[in-house]
């Protein structure tokens, strides 16, 4: 059962450098901000793999923790995105 639960970790962490290609690439801020939650859901996914493979109740700790700080950088994301920037109006200011 190891065995398989690395090689699934293993597939998880191939999809993520996949999503890596699309952070350096994506034509959109936002684009760029799905890729690095997939990046963060990934390694999420892939450290559960990995502790429940190797049997250590850290690791599942510490993803647990990655979880969070992945929340807390969406909503970042969302509150800059959100801010016009100086020196722009907004779209219904302009009417």
């Amino acid at each position: 059962m190891a065995e398989f639960l690395f090689a699934t970790s293993g597939f998880v962490l191939l999809t993520v450098a996949l999503g890596l290609v699309r952070i350096l690439r994506g034509p959109a801020d936002a684009d760029r901000m799905m890729a690095a939650q997939l990046l963060g859901s990934g390694g999420i996914a892939a450290l559960l793999l990995l502790g429940a493979a190797a049997g250590v109740d850290a690791v599942i700790d510490l993803s647990l923790t990655l979880a969070l700080l992945a929340a807390f950088a969406t909503v970042a994301f969302v509150k800059f995105a959100a801010t016009p920037a100086r020196g722009e109006a907004r779209a219904d200011d302009a009417a």
